[in-house]
């Protein structure tokens, strides 16, 4: 697989990764699906979010959901069953800003955060995620948000979603060996 450059996620600080994209818009259509279970489930996780400060995000993973592929074994309960997590509201500031603190995955809370910004007929989306904790965890969540935000772009393109499974693996040893003396 070939991918472009600037859609590698950027290390900001110890324990943060920023990624950007350029999407199609309208910036209410790219917001819908960052905050709506059913448009967020296409591309990440499905579940609600209660709009507002301090609101539950239900995060379910459920990736047969985003992918035909079929998952290594270690996905696969996750693949096929789905996994329940969790977060907090810590901003909401619709269509531009939401970040969430993150709670779960058997490691230390994190925090996540979109901005959206309009670029002519395209939006700017910015993700940032912060405070995790390893450099492994910085592997693992950097090659998830790649694979993830490309299928965002693709299902906002309408265009056939790209690979998942068949490249992740490589792609997160690509973002270790990234972390390898940082």
């Amino acid at each position: 697989m070939t991918v472009a450059t600037g859609e590698y996620g950027v290390v900001l600080e110890s324990g943060a990764v920023r990624f950007e994209r350029l999407l199609p818009g309208p910036i209410e259509r790219v917001w819908a699906f960052l905050v709506e279970g059913d448009k967020r489930a296409t591309w990440f996780c499905g579940g609600e979010t209660e709009p507002r400060l301090g609101g539950h995000v239900a995060l379910f993973f459920k990736h047969s959901q985003i992918t035909d592929e079929p998952p290594p074994e270690s996905a696969r309960k996750m693949n096929d069953e789905g996994a329940m997590m969790g977060a907090t509201v810590t901003a909401w500031e619709p269509p531009r800003r939401f970040a969430f603190n993150w709670v779960g995955m058997g490691e230390p809370d994190s925090d996540v955060e979109f901005v959206l910004s309009e670029e002519g007929g395209r939006v700017r989306l910015v993700l940032t995620h912060r405070r995790l904790a390893t450099k492994a965890r910085m592997a693992m969540v950097s090659s998830g948000w790649h694979l993830h935000l490309g299928l965002l772009e693709d299902k906002l393109l309408g265009t056939k979603p790209r690979g998942f499974w068949s490249v992740h693996a490589g792609l997160e040893a690509e973002y270790a060996q990234m972390q390898k003396g940082a």
